[in-house]
């Protein structure tokens, strides 16, 4: 009971952090203002008439079927839970889109290449995902950054593996763009190398890159240099599933 208590004060605290720091930014300068209109514009247009349509009509339907079921069960008081569950696994998606967002839009990134298998709610109005058609160097590197999936991701070591699955395509685009964005699932995290060998054991005839952070080499004098073998910046969002 106590544990719970304590995750719930974690929990708000965080909220209360995350609502202050977005107070802060509305009055923090430069405030884009006209970016910030667009992207509302952008949100209600794309969500609003699909939401309405669809989840009007199915939310009842499940509500429904839900009552029905937790009333045999006389277990009533647990249909609020239900549906709160049901609700942030239906978002899960467009929170991770705003993330997404927010990420590119901090790098100011305007044109990513995206593997055709990774599967992204949207991006940001004035960013354009660039597919690998076959891309050469030059035009990966004229590029601002590229967002991928990962195959694995080691605690120990902080080390996310791609396997070239489509989710995150050829090594190519992860190793020329100086920015990489990675979204690694929750379910992909494993706690030590051995156990992310196992999990790569399937992958194993194809070519494994694995990153412990953004490329930097110390070869030549000692003299730390970054963006050499790799892109300079590497971002992480880690989705939780409810």
């Amino acid at each position: 009971m106590a544990s719970r208590a304590r995750k719930g004060l974690v929990t708000l605290g965080d909220q209360s952090i995350l609502f202050a720091a977005a107070v802060r930014g509305i009055f923090r300068r430069p405030f884009y203002l006209a970016e910030f209109l667009e992207q509302c514009r952008f949100i209600l247009g794309a969500c609003f008439v699909p939401l309405l349509l669809t989840g009007l009509g199915w939310g009842t339907i499940v509500a429904l079927e839900a009552g029905n079921f937790f009333k045999l069960a006389s277990a009533e008081w647990r249909i609020g839970g239900f549906m709160v569950l049901a609700n942030v696994r239906e978002f899960a998606p467009v929170a991770t889109g705003l993330m997404v967002a927010a990420a590119l839009t901090d790098r100011g990134a305007r044109r990513v290449v995206v593997p055709a298998g990774l599967d992204l709610l949207a991006l940001p109005a004035g960013t354009e995902a660039v597919p690998d058609d076959g891309l050469t160097p030059p035009d990966l590197d004229g590029l601002d950054g590229v967002i991928t999936g990962a195959a694995v991701a080691i605690a120990e070591t902080g080390t996310i593996v791609l396997d070239g699955s489509p989710d995150q395509g050829r090594r190519a685009i992860t190793l020329v763009p100086d920015y990489h964005l990675c979204i690694v699932h929750a379910a992909q995290v494993v706690e030590l190398v051995p156990e992310a060998i196992d999990r790569l054991a399937p992958s194993a005839v194809r070519p494994l890159t694995w990153i412990s952070g953004p490329s930097a080499t110390s070869d030549i004098e000692l003299s730390r240099v970054e963006g050499v073998h790799g892109p300079r910046t590497l971002e992480v969002i880690l989705v939780d599933p409810p």
